[in-house]
């Protein structure tokens, strides 16, 4: 059992290390591995090697599931795009979405749609939407914002998600110890908490509200549309090796014709099979079988072809799986060192039961962001949180709320995130030209939300 140390303040400082590297040489994976190394110095000192190979053992062991899913998860789209489903979806699309406008807005529909899993709604979206946002030219910066922003924003607000199972069964456990009768279940907790979801819902209305131009462009996205204009130049220099990697792919597939079923029908069984399910890694398998009895009697693909594709999507995913690795790192590095902890001890003085909601947001939306981890974090402010919101007398349904809602900042604006890091990945761009360009509209909607969540504390309290 590992020793607990307090280091004060100073465990902010491998938080500090990670963001200004990052920032300054736009390298995720090292700016990661370099804050857990500065943590684990911290934690062990001279003898911090051996702990650290431990580390890494430890999380790619135990984070062998979220890797498989990943490898899958290539594996199915790279057999979507190859077996042209996807062209053969955006060419129904474009009848109608025949502008960039209407192309966006038809993205970002289909991103509420899917809305089981963030993971399963990145890399749906981008499979089906990117060849009709690069016809309408459309900055792939953009395009990534439009796919994160329609993730873990929207599964949260939508009680048949991954997200919304986990975050109920954390509230029901501590209602049910407050012993709280007024909400059946976890669950129901859950659905009475969506409405004060704020971030979530600003989030989710900001894309269209950007895409339509309600809300104008700025900052680096102002850049990326102003580089298209000028150049027609989809992505900065520092993507361009992505997508020529991506351009000099031989088309396997050739002569096949787009089918639009060949999109649909795999789309389907993946949310049936979650429905039922509820495990991403065996309703990944279920539909690759659905696709292999599709695809090959149909000759939509050869069956090399097919068995090809594994090692293509895996390769796809590898980037994704090596900064997820420095993301674990750093989330259990930081644990050891006690920050989320003390920072959550930190607002604890301050949290009167108007404030706490407002508190509870920037606290767990700052530890989910530092650290990359949307769902450990919850699971450890939640018991430390909910409890404080029955004993204040604050609203603890507003204070539920303010603490997925955070969570979903952590996913969405976090530059290592798992999601970000997909997002960024679909859409081939760097994870860096993705984070940096939806920053300031993640920044806004946390703006609002704060003001909304000091609103309605004083309401509700």
């Amino acid at each position: 059992m590992e020793e607990t140390v307090n280091f004060g303040i100073l465990c902010l400082l491998p938080v500090a290390v990670i963001l200004v590297f990052a920032l300054v040489t736009k390298r995720t994976f090292a700016a990661l591995f370099l804050g857990s190394i500065v943590a684990m110095i911290m934690y062990y000192k001279t003898k911090f090697f051996t702990p650290t190979v431990e580390l890494v053992q430890s999380v790619i062991s135990d984070e062998i599931w979220i890797f498989v899913a990943f490898a899958l998860f290539g594996y199915f789209v790279v057999l979507l795009e190859r077996s042209k489903g996807t062209i053969g979806f955006a060419n129904f699309l474009s009848r109608w979405a025949n502008t960039q406008k209407k192309s966006l807005v038809a993205a970002w529909v289909l991103g509420i749609i899917v809305f089981l899993d963030d993971f399963l709604n990145i890399l749906t979206v981008s499979s089906a939407m990117m060849p009709l946002a690069d016809k309408h030219k459309t900055p792939r910066e953009f395009f990534a914002y439009l796919l994160d922003s329609t993730g873990a924003p929207v599964c949260v607000l939508i009680p048949l998600s991954t997200w919304a199972i986990f975050y109920a069964d954390l509230a029901g456990t501590e209602f049910d110890i407050a012993g709280v009768a007024t909400y059946a279940s976890g669950m129901d907790a859950y659905i009475h908490a969506i409405p004060f979801m704020f971030y979530s819902w600003v989030t989710v209305f900001m894309v269209p509200a950007v895409a339509l131009g309600i809300v104008p462009k700025i900052g680096p996205m102002k850049k990326a549309f102003k580089r298209v204009q000028e150049t027609g130049q989809l992505w900065s220099d520092d993507s361009a090796r992505l997508n020529l990697i991506n351009a000099t792919e031989e088309d396997v597939n050739s002569t096949s014709q787009p089918k639009m079923r060949n999109f649909l029908v795999p789309l389907v069984v993946i949310i049936i099979a979650m429905l039922i399910t509820e495990d991403m890694v065996s309703s990944l398998l279920i539909t690759l079988l659905v696709m292999f009895l599709m695809y090959i009697p149909t000759k939509s693909m050869k069956f090399s072809d097919f068995c090809d594709a594994l090692q293509v999507g895996i390769n796809n995913m590898l980037p994704v799986m090596i900064i997820l690795v420095g993301c674990y790192m750093v989330r259990d590095s930081m644990n050891l060192i006690q920050m989320p902890q003390f920072v959550v001890n930190a607002a604890v003085p301050y949290c009167t039961p108007q404030l706490l909601p407002a508190i509870t947001f920037v606290v767990v939306a700052f530890m989910a962001f530092v650290t990359g981890s949307s769902w450990g974090v919850p699971a450890i402010a939640v018991p430390i949180l909910m409890p404080l919101a029955f004993a204040s007398g604050a609203s603890p349904i507003l204070v539920l709320g303010s603490l997925v809602a955070a969570a979903s900042f952590g996913s969405h604006a976090c530059f290592y995130a798992d999601a970000t890091v997909l997002s960024s990945q679909a859409s081939k761009i760097t994870n860096m030209d993705h984070a940096l360009s939806q920053i300031p509209y993640a920044v806004i909607s946390a703006g609002i939300a704060v003001i909304l969540f000091l609103v309605f504390g004083f309401i509700m309290a």
